[in-house]
């Protein structure tokens, strides 16, 4: 068991954990995950470590409410128990002092960003960090991610806050100032990481996306998290999680994503019939 020190509703049906879980604490690098069940009649669900302190043993989680398991995940308060985590999983991120990296992070990707933009900061690189949502209140984590950038772009669809318009808008802008970028990252909802994988390609940039593909064991061995890199057969779990975005069969891997949106729904739908009212979701 997975002792919870703290929870907090950060974003409409965003939360962020921290859990006590020394041994993955000590091991944890930054674009790793963690495959979770929160409890014995849990599914198995792969959350992104959105953080860790080796010294205290513990790790953070930031998700999005969006099906059973982590809406059942999003009434956790501190003090209560997760039943399983395993991890940490997945190879790290390439971390290094590689010149001027641009990190675009979109939604609860941006969770997923910010141990990479730490780390790249801390190993030399000039960061800069561009973050989008479709309202201000979607855009989390601004101020620990600018802390690490030497740049930091906010977008959002509506103009709530920073410039008004999509970040693959903010990477054309980066990239039309003439400055070299040595190496991107985006990190959100699948349809955000095409389209800047797509973008980055226009404008011959090399760029690295975190997959998130169906997944069970996390290991390498169910086959699940299969997707098509390049022509060839990948595992997310253990070949990834971070792709080359321009290789990457973006219509094949969204269709697996759709496989099991109807029993998702049913599964949803009889938890709510289980727990009554989600109003405060």
């Amino acid at each position: 068991m997975f002792k919870v020190l703290s929870a907090e509703r950060i974003a409409p049906k965003e939360y962020d954990l921290w859990v006590e879980a020394p041994r993955i604490a000590r091991h944890a690098r930054p674009g790793q995950f963690v495959v979770i069940r929160p409890d014995e009649r849990g599914e198995r669900i792969p959350l992104t470590i959105a953080d860790f302190d080796a010294e205290r043993g513990t790790i953070r989680i930031i998700f999005q409410a969006v099906g059973k398991t982590t809406t059942r995940m999003a009434s956790f308060k501190k003090g209560d128990a997760i039943q399983d985590i395993s991890g940490p999983l997945g190879r790290p991120s390439e971390i290094g002092k590689l010149g001027t990296v641009m990190m675009v992070g979109g939604g609860v990707g941006i969770a997923a960003l910010f141990p990479i933009i730490r780390a790249l900061s801390q190993a030399g690189s000039k960061v800069i960090t561009v973050l989008g949502g479709r309202t201000s209140d979607l855009v989390i984590m601004k101020d620990e991610c600018g802390r690490f950038s030497d740049e930091l772009i906010i977008t959002t669809d509506d103009g709530s806050e920073g410039v008004k318009g999509l970040v693959t808008d903010a990477m054309k802008t980066v990239a039309g100032r003439g400055g070299k970028i040595d190496q991107c990252w985006a990190i959100g909802p699948t349809i955000m990481m095409k389209f800047c994988a797509m973008t980055a390609s226009e404008l011959g940039l090399p760029i690295w996306v975190s997959m998130n593909p169906i997944m069970l064991d996390g290991t390498g061995m169910c086959g699940c998290c299969r997707l098509t890199v390049s022509g060839a057969i990948k595992f997310g779990c253990v070949d990834g999680p971070e792709f080359d975005g321009s290789l990457v069969n973006w219509d094949e891997f969204m269709s697996r994503l759709r496989q099991y949106k109807d029993e998702e729904k049913i599964s949803m739908e009889r938890y709510q019939e289980e727990v009554g009212d989600l109003s405060w979701l």
